[in-house]
């Protein structure tokens, strides 16, 4: 964790003064300038990264998580700010939904409160605020990898002038490439030697700037005093403000909302030593490392730059994980491995978008002080944004005075305007890339919003009565037969138009449907214990029941033979629950949802043993085999086809049977959990929706041209629902679905 959290945080000291005095700033050789520099370092790291992040921003958590996110989170949960469709008063009964931090409501601040949950172009505009701050990371994620561990390579020309300017640039590119191409592996076992490196890293720029300090210039600590910053503008005026943009980069890595004291000893490194060596700007921290000791900090100078890469891609999957969690970025392929550490991830699709970004820059930047210029605009304007939204944290989570959060506000956003108008005069100059992809980014996102935000109204106002179907009867007129029928949609009540089209396609249906509704809600995780929440669809004949998976934003989906046997287990708990506690439910429309893993007894109503590849019970008391209603040849097929199916051997096989000591009250439970073990004894099968989305004849043409070209882009080049919910091929059955939006 220390390797991780404080990578990022330790590297400035390789580029911050070169980037500093990257312009005119280089022809004010005097000492006053020098400590003016570092007068305004020193502070900026004191104000921002210390006041700002340390001792306000880290009381924000939500759940023990920061970030963008997590502030947007806290915010839609203490107001009616989500755009989420689907959100459930039950929802609000998690254990990690309320935080007794902020039990305490201001009357000043309801007034606000109500006034943008009224008005839906203020939660839009919270929302495009939040993603433009989310883009901004995903820039940083490739540009950190980039003016990192280019500028650690670059002190290789300090000892080897004569280098080639192109050799540099080929090491750092394999550098990246190893970087990016061993993500999928993920870092647990590499992660021990994070922290020694980052330490060792710490110690040898401490140790460095000792020296510099009592080699070169021991009254540097006067430039602690403010009154530098004063000197500083004095005498350079313009030139000052715009080496501003340079000066931010000392607070990169602090929107990870950490920071540390020893930052500032990393800051005066060369300050000391430029105090004395004006000449030597350019290569100000390798031109001020003994010669002995050049080559060791080289090496730890490059590890730490690795390691704070690795910091960066881990954040920038985990800031897409959350934007794909609530309907704000095309599909991808999530990974998590049960031997990564909790949290990690790995997205394919962005890992190699990153790298080709990466390189890009790499290259195209010929000029490294033009990529630090865009890392310290992207840095800034993600702080910037972070500003606001902690502001409104203070108002309606904190429950504090409108005053205090424009205070907040006011107070850190003017010292980062002053910061951001310097950093703009060099758009022209490496800015304007960060701010153009954010821009691309934000469009994709907001158009996936869009596009799924309709079709899921669509479905809602869509969906089947609940009349209708109590009016066909338990085989709803059509015929039942064994197995299993997972029908997965978006809606969390009522009948899904998918189901009647299948039903007036192809007349038959498994005799156990489940309305399976994963949902994401607005919280980092979802303990195991209330993520399911069953309840029953009409009668209790019907066989019908509805499955809620709440998942929190930062939950890594699982594999779907864990979710079969929690599903089946969870039923079985509700059916009993069903009969201990509420009664006959007969004639409800919509029966009540339960939260079953809360029970004592869950997990003992039903056996579960696991079965070899031959079929056999590898359990020591081999349960009561229960005959499959398929035909041989159907068995035989279906076993042949899922041995020709990659993959298919390595699923988990398990089989159910009932507690043999267990009691029933109404043998009318035994019998329906009876029927459930040998509906899923005969299989289980998935069902989802293929939708074919189309505008309205009388949409605008700016609606057409979202639906028709850009939507539909990102529907065709994203994946499919089945291999998000790691659906295997043999058990899927796609109904097609026309949409007008």
């Amino acid at each position: 964790s220390f390797g991780v959290l404080f990578g990022d945080l330790s590297i400035s000291p390789l580029y911050v003064f070169k980037s500093t005095f990257s312009g005119n700033l280089s022809n004010y050789q005097s000492e006053d300038v020098i400590f003016g520099a570092l007068s305004l370092i020193f502070w900026t790291l004191t104000l921002l990264s210390l006041f700002k992040h340390v001792i306000i921003l880290l009381n924000a958590d939500d759940n023990g998580e920061g970030g963008i996110f997590a502030l947007y989170s806290l915010l839609c949960r203490h107001a009616k700010f989500s755009l989420l469709p689907n959100h459930q008063t039950a929802d609000e009964e998690l254990s990690t939904y309320h935080n007794p931090r902020y039990s305490y409501r201001n009357p000043q601040s309801l007034t606000v409160k109500r006034f943008a949950e009224r008005h839906k172009k203020a939660k839009t505009a919270l929302l495009l605020l939040v993603l433009f701050g989310t883009c901004l990371l995903i820039c940083v994620g490739f540009l950190t990898p980039a003016i990192s561990i280019r500028s650690a390579i670059e002190g290789v020309k300090v000892r080897s002038s004569e280098l080639h300017y192109g050799v540099v640039l080929i090491i750092a590119c394999i550098l990246l490439v190893g970087l990016f191409v061993l993500q999928h592996r993920g870092t647990y076992r590499v992660a021990f030697t994070f922290a020694p490196i980052v330490i060792l890293w710490s110690l040898s720029i401490a140790a460095i700037g000792v020296y510099n300090i009592l080699k070169w210039n021991p009254r540097v600590y006067k430039a602690l005093s403010p009154y530098y910053i004063y000197t500083f503008f004095r005498d350079t005026r313009y030139d000052g403000w715009i080496s501003l943009g340079g000066v931010l980069l000392c607070v990169t890595g602090a929107e990870a909302m950490f920071a540390d004291l020893g930052q500032y000893t990393a800051a005066s490194i060369r300050a000391a030593f430029l105090s004395k060596n004006f000449a030597a700007v350019s290569t100000s921290f390798y031109a001020s490392i003994p010669d002995s000791l050049f080559w060791p900090v080289l090496v730890m100078a490059t590890l730490a730059a690795i390691v704070a890469s690795q910091s960066v891609i881990s954040a920038t999957f985990s800031i897409v994980k959350q934007c794909y969690a609530i309907g704000c970025f095309p599909r991808v392929k999530v990974v998590h491995k049960s031997k990564w550490f909790r949290g990690q991830i790995y997205i394919p699709e962005i890992n190699w978008v990153l790298l080709v970004l990466c390189l890009a820059v790499t290259v195209g930047f010929r000029d490294i002080n033009h990529l630090g210029n865009a890392y310290g605009l992207t840095y800034m304007s993600a702080m910037f944004v972070t500003t606001w939204l902690t502001a409104l944290i203070i108002n309606f989570v904190w429950g504090q005075s409108l005053v205090l959060a424009l205070l907040f506000a006011l107070f850190f956003g003017s010292i980062e305007i002053i910061f951001l108008s310097s950093s703009f005069i060099r758009i022209s100059k490496g800015g304007w890339v960060p701010l153009v992809l954010s821009v691309i980014f934000m469009l994709i996102m907001f158009v996936w919003h869009y596009g799924s935000r309709k079709k899921y109204l669509y479905d809602f106002h869509n969906k089947v009565p609940m009349k209708q179907i109590l009016t066909l009867g338990p085989s709803l007129g059509i015929v039942r037969v064994p197995g299993i029928g997972l029908i997965f949609t978006a809606l969390v009540s009522g009948v899904p138009a998918t189901f009647t089209r299948f039903l007036t396609n192809l007349p038959t249906f498994y005799q156990v449907a489940v309305f399976v509704c994963e949902k994401t809600v607005l919280v980092p995780y979802v303990p195991q214990k209330e993520r399911y929440l069953i309840g029953r669809i009409g009668p209790k004949s019907f066989r019908m029941y509805r499955c809620i998976v709440r998942n929190g934003y930062k939950d890594v989906q699982k594999n779907e033979d864990d979710f079969e046997n929690d599903l089946i287990m969870s039923i079985a708990e509700f059916i009993q629950l069903e009969a201990e506690g509420s009664g006959t439910l007969e004639g409800s429309v919509d029966g009540r949802m339960a939260v079953v893993r809360t029970s004592e007894k869950f997990g003992k109503r039903l056996e579960i043993s696991e079965l070899e590849r031959n079929g056999e019970a590898s359990s020591s008391m081999p349960p009561t085999i229960l005959n499959s209603s398929k035909s041989h040849i159907l068995q035989y097929l279906q076993s042949t086809y899922e041995m020709e199916s990659p993959g298919s051997t390595l699923r988990r096989r398990v089989r159910f049977k009932l507690q043999p000591d267990m009691n029933y009250r109404d043998p009318n439970v035994k019998d329906e959990l009876l029927e459930l073990v040998e509906a899923k004894q005969s299989g289980v099968a998935y069902v989802l929706g293929h939708s074919h989305i189309k505008a309205k004849m009388n949409a605008p043409c700016l609606k057409r041209f979202v639906i028709h070209v850009a939507y539909l882009f990102l529907r065709k080049n994203c994946r499919a629902p089945a291999v998000v919910l790691n659906i295997p091929q043999t058990c899927l059955i796609e109904v097609g679905m026309n949409y007008y939006l």
